[in-house]
């Protein structure tokens, strides 16, 4: 067994007195903001971006044909391969990965090959009970935003068919990715960021053959503690109009299933290398003072809290196969979760392949 080790970001400063009155004012505002928005996984979206060295490669699924963005190792090699998952509002055009960060690019240098899937907006990339509808009406095909609980009753993915996130990842995607370029089946990676950290953990407990290394920014690790099950119904509104009770019933084994609390017994047995990290809620000096860093200090605040509950959890079980970080600075932003990527890659580049 690897030995647990605790590691610390780097300690960003700020001008005296400034960010003390700002994060104080923030504390303040944060208790103002509705705990469902903490699990939305982002803030303001950045413009897109593209990377002329990804490709397109479509698979055909129970939910038709899905797109991930591939980009091949610098090496050429088809024996490293991770998985990159994006947060609760995904789009359907690129992963945010690829939209906000260049950490595809650091992979790729990194000699490991980068799958991006894209979609699955507030899927948890899970396996649903049923489409998502409310009072047994479905989305009336108009497109969702992806924005306010006024799409509950639109279109969008997983409203008019089953999301089957979990099978696609581990099964057609897999063999897809084997079958059509030769990648590894066999000790993957996969991270992600808020609703793709969660689901990071999920795919491992239960896949260990295929995921080797998982890890999960700023996730939600403890989802059935008091109050989750509803701050994510409301998030998952507020994120295209998705119904958490199509996606599991409450409390039934479905929804345990998905716990990474409940299902920390399978990470250890595992024995897979996990790197788990949570930022403060406290603002980088690139964090502007505004609302939308009001709102990522409060995000972050529930995260680390479920974060740290996972880690006694762990604890409990002897684990000794976890990287914890816990940086001074960072809130629910992609400037925090390009950070840690950055420092997760070398403990992920060991362990997979």
């Amino acid at each position: 067994m690897r030995t647990l080790r605790r590691e610390r970001g780097p300690v960003k400063t700020a001008a005296p007195g400034s960010w003390a009155r700002r994060w104080a004012a923030g504390v303040s505002m944060a208790l103002l903001v509705p705990i469902a928005t903490a699990v939305t996984g982002g803030i303001a979206p950045a413009s897109a971006g593209f990377n002329g060295n990804a490709f397109d490669f479509w698979v055909d699924s129970g939910m038709g044909p899905i797109k991930s963005r591939v980009l091949r190792a610098a090496d050429g090699n088809t024996n490293r391969v991770v998985y990159v998952l994006d947060g609760m509002r995904a789009p359907e055009t690129l992963n945010g990965w690829e939209i906000e960060t260049d950490v595809p690019n650091a992979l790729a240098a990194a000699n490991i090959n980068v799958v991006m899937p894209v979609g699955g907006m507030s899927s948890f990339y899970a396996d649903w009970n049923a489409p998502s509808d409310f009072f047994g009406i479905a989305g009336n095909g108009a497109p969702s935003s992806g924005s306010g609980a006024g799409n509950a009753l639109s279109g969008g993915p997983g409203k008019s068919y089953r999301y089957q996130w979990e099978s696609f990842l581990t099964g057609d995607l897999r063999n897809a990715l084997a079958d059509r370029l030769g990648f590894n089946r066999y000790r993957n990676g996969v991270f992600g960021l808020s609703m793709g950290g969660s689901a990071a953990l999920t795919l491992a407990a239960y896949h260990p053959d295929q995921f080797s290394f998982a890890g999960a920014y700023s996730g939600y690790l403890n989802i059935s503690a008091p109050g989750m099950r509803e701050a994510i119904r409301l998030a998952m509104l507020d994120a295209g109009g998705y119904n958490v009770d199509s996606m599991a019933p409450p409390w039934g084994p479905q929804w345990l299933r998905m716990d990474p609390f409940v299902f920390a017994p399978n990470l250890v047995g595992n024995n897979t290398r996990l790197w788990i990290a949570a930022g403060s809620g406290l603002p980088t000096s690139t964090d502007g003072p505004n609302m939308n860093t009001v709102n990522g200090m409060a995000l972050e605040a529930l995260a680390l809290a479920n974060t740290k509950s996972f880690e006694v959890r762990m604890a409990t079980l002897g684990a000794r196969n976890v990287t914890y970080s816990f940086p001074a600075f960072g809130i629910h932003a992609w400037n925090n979760w390009n950070d840690e990527a950055l420092r997760m890659i070398p403990d992920l580049s060991a362990n997979i392949g």
